[in-house]
């Protein structure tokens, strides 16, 4: 007897930009690739992941003014897509800040089992501060997805839900791997760092700072950083420290991993994560990582001086000292660039596909 073909909406703000929304993609190509009928709503018009599956593009619906009568008009083209298609789940990866908004998603438009993720350590972007509105929102659901288990436990303590479990963020290795090798044009030694310039939580500006007080520019390694945005203040902040001619501001890339490839090593100051796909995307590529053991997800990934070295967390100095070390230190480089790629095997999409199945208790075979 043939297996029913299983239908799932994936609803996300765009296909660009995010990590929450390189999760949807990928999850996308892997759902379609078990014969899932995969449908994504986004909510902006931007689009520049690879994706499987049908496109709903509910930003092409909206307009200038983005006034309450053309956001009731996207919210009732949403409610009758999902009325019209009989889906099995709905997998909700946005930011949920608009507590009216969202209360009325859950409770009223996703019409059939739901499972909401949250991407950062920073919950209450994802879950109203106040455990009683997050329990009459969330409580009913067939489940919250955790990407760490730090976030998990968070979110178990501060709201009591009792749905809540984790799964991390995929690697799509078949997409790194056919792009990773893609000539750049840069012709000097560099370490990278990647996210938008004006996010205040991935402080590239205390990075430069790092930087310039390390041996790196002795040495002639520069600094690329990759990502959108404007990048006037950080530049002002590059040429106070006297670094000015060895950061260099890329802008936004389609292919981040050819220059992750290439780098001697990625590095990542942020303030607080969640479980960052881009020093994932790093170790794929075979290129170490220095990063804050900031709340959460680096250590869930970084086994200290295995595959980079793990530093205390916004701690500038051991920033310094970490990237010196990698830098002058080229028996625990080669060791941690050689052991990089192995080390994302628990995150492989093909793995974290199946933990997605066997929760919707989804048998493709």
């Amino acid at each position: 007897m043939p297996h029913k073909k299983y239908k799932i909406a994936l609803v996300g703000y765009r296909l660009s930009g995010g990590g929450s929304d390189k999760v949807m993609a990928n999850l996308s190509i892997f759902f379609a690739k078990n014969n899932i009928d995969v449908h994504i709503i986004i909510v902006l018009d931007e689009v520049s992941y690879p994706y499987s599956g049908k496109l709903i593009n509910l930003g092409l619906l909206k307009n200038k003014t983005n006034g309450i009568f053309n956001k009731i008009k996207r919210l009732i083209s949403l409610r009758k897509y999902l009325n019209d298609n009989d889906f099995d789940f709905i997998i909700d990866f946005r930011f949920r800040t608009k507590v009216i908004q969202e209360l009325i998603l859950a409770r009223f438009i996703y019409n059939t089992k739901t499972i909401f993720t949250i991407h950062s350590f920073l919950i209450d972007h994802y879950m109203p501060n106040n455990s009683w509105l997050t329990r009459l929102m969330y409580s009913h659901c067939y489940a919250n997805v955790a990407i760490t288990k730090q976030m998990e436990e968070l979110i178990v303590k501060k709201h009591q839900l009792n749905n809540v479990v984790t799964i991390s963020n995929p690697v799509n290795l078949e997409e790194i791997y056919e792009k990773c090798d893609e000539p750049i044009t840069i012709d000097f030694e560099y370490i990278i760092a990647i996210g938008q310039y004006e996010n205040s939580i991935k402080q590239f500006d205390k990075l430069i700072l790092s930087y310039a007080n390390a041996v790196l520019m002795d040495k002639q390694i520069h600094l690329v950083i990759v990502g959108e945005g404007d990048s006037k203040e950080l530049k002002k902040v590059a040429k106070e420290c006297n670094a000015i001619d060895f950061v260099h501001f890329l802008g936004y890339q389609n292919n981040p991993f050819k220059y992750l490839k290439n780098a001697r090593f990625l590095v990542l100051s942020s303030k607080n994560e969640g479980l960052p796909n881009v020093i994932l995307e790093s170790l794929a590529c075979g290129t170490p990582v220095v990063s804050f053991d900031c709340p959460c997800g680096p250590k869930e990934i970084i086994s200290n001086l295995k595959n980079g070295i793990l530093v205390e967390d916004q701690n500038i100095e051991k920033l310094t000292e970490a990237m010196n070390t990698l830098v002058e230190d080229e028996k625990l480089y080669q060791y941690c660039k050689q052991n990089a790629k192995e080390s994302v095997t628990p995150f492989l999409l093909d793995t974290i596909g199946k933990q997605w199945l066997d929760l919707m208790q989804i048998n493709t075979i």
